[in-house]
């Protein structure tokens, strides 16, 4: 059948946030019949991920790369969320003359764009279509998007001296010190960016958020309840969407040592594609986990002295991240340690009958696989929003212990053992682990045939075919 109206969608820079957007589509075009595009911006990176997963895409889905934009104007030390937001502003015209020639040879009927690509929305609204806005984060974040323009005007000095911690609707307290990083300097431009953006969020027809209803029971109720009173626009939980297990790995070291472990026995170590660690820091890793005697597949990258997020656009350094681990740790923890470097197939390796917990740094993408696979946390966030993930992760949820850290910002190794122990043969871990195979079963019913992310869908899906008023 031939697909009878289109879907526009505009990713923000990074194959984290293309990820659970290319699941979406998937969707759209598999259960809804929908044709959709995609409008790649380019930051200058390199895009070669992003085009190979892009090229496995069912047919219906295509993609059109952006002419790339520049970034020589700016300092050296910008904010990444600054790049990230010109990356979209300064694609602009690119996208109107995109979405201006997809109108005119198909019937499009609604433009997506993703967290930080709300100024987009005047393109839809010129070409008569709805947009929309897809959330890839959580319910508790996309309040605290909502609340920011008022503290922006109501409080001064910085969030993180704040005496008192802020109620977001139907969310745990947050305190100030664990706000997104991008508004953590209000004299930076990426502060400012933030929250323009997040005022334009109001706007939307409609905005989908990649977590699901009985993750997040009463931020979603109070969206509900409270959001059309204040003016918000509706919200609709869609996910978990995630990238699926089923992508060819082939032969790899890190599943052959899993099927050689006791079930449940193997912590996962890994900070994702874009997170670092200093040098002290990943010394003090090392000891932990070698201190824990816990058996571990830890994928170790190169550490950065002043950037927690150095990989996400590419600074990494070119030298041996095994050259950085302590003397003799490797051949010390051979027995019961696998250490591997810069990547690791971690859907496969969360899903792995062996693997009993996750360390990770609460990006959502993660997140969502370890409850989709009903893994246990350790809750070590680096940046962007992560502090807020980790907030509803063991406080809320409470599926994961949050790491403290010492007036340095050190994760010590004595707590690292302590917490990995813990998670994966103390008794606290098996209340994790108990909460998290009520949530690994929650989001499959979800997902299934009549539950809530797929009803929510389907009424998206009847308002973009204008069958829903």
């Amino acid at each position: 059948m031939e697909p009878a109206s289109h879907v526009a969608i505009v990713p923000t820079p990074g194959l984290g946030h293309l990820i659970p957007l290319l699941e979406l589509a998937k969707q759209l075009v598999v259960h809804h019949n929908f044709a959709v595009t995609f409008f790649i911006p380019n930051d200058g990176t390199n895009l070669a991920p992003q085009k190979k997963v892009l090229q496995a895409a069912p047919e219906a889905i295509s993609a059109n790369f952006l002419p790339p934009v520049s970034f020589d104007d700016l300092p050296s030390d910008t904010a990444m969320e600054t790049k990230i937001a010109l990356t979209l502003t300064r694609s602009l015209s690119a996208i109107r003359d995109s979405v201006k020639a997809l109108a005119e040879s198909t019937k499009l009927v609604a433009l997506v764009v993703d967290l930080f690509g709300s100024d987009a929305f005047d393109v839809a609204n010129e070409f008569n279509v709805l947009p929309f806005l897809f959330f890839p984060i959580n319910a508790k974040s996309l309040w605290f998007v909502f609340e920011l323009p008022n503290l922006d005007e109501t409080t001064t000095g910085e969030y993180r001296d704040m005496p008192e911690p802020v109620q977001l609707p139907g969310c745990v307290l947050l305190h100030g010190r664990d706000f997104p990083d991008p508004v953590q300097d209000r004299s930076n431009e990426a502060y400012k960016a933030v929250v323009r953006i997040s005022k334009k969020y109001t706007s939307a027809a409609g905005i989908l958020v990649n977590s699901f209803a009985d993750l997040e029971q009463g931020a979603f109720k109070a969206f509900k309840e409270q959001g059309p009173g204040l003016g918000l626009p509706p919200v609709y939980p869609v996910g978990p969407l995630i990238q699926g297990s089923t992508a060819e790995v082939g032969e790899n070291e890190c599943l052959s040592w899993l099927n050689a472990q006791p079930k449940g026995s193997v912590l996962f170590v890994s900070f994702g594609s874009g997170g670092t660690l200093t040098s002290e820091q990943m010394t003090e890793l090392a000891s932990g986990l070698e201190m824990s005697r816990v058996r571990f597949i830890w994928v170790v990258r190169s550490p950065h002295e002043k950037l927690k997020n150095a990989s996400y656009f590419g600074a990494q350094t070119s030298n041996d991240p095994l050259s950085f681990l302590p003397q003799g740790f490797l051949e010390r923890t051979k027995d019961v340690g696998l250490v591997v470097t810069s990547w690791a197939p971690q859907v496969q390796i969360l899903s792995h009958p062996s693997t009993g917990g996750f360390l990770t740094r609460c990006g959502w993408n993660s997140t969502l696989e370890s409850i989709v696979h009903g893994v246990p946390l350790i809750a070590w966030p680096l940046y962007a929003e992560q502090k807020l993930n980790a907030v509803l992760l063991a406080e809320d949820i409470k599926v994961a212990c949050r790491v403290k850290v010492n007036e340095r910002g050190i994760v010590e190794s004595r707590d690292i053992a302590k917490y990995a122990k813990e998670l994966i043969e103390g008794d606290e871990g098996k209340l994790l682990k108990k909460k998290i195979m009520e949530l690994k079963e929650a989001a499959k019913v979800a997902l299934s045939q009549d539950g809530s992310s797929t009803r929510s869908l389907a009424e998206v899906a009847d308002i973009w075919n204008g069958t829903v008023a």
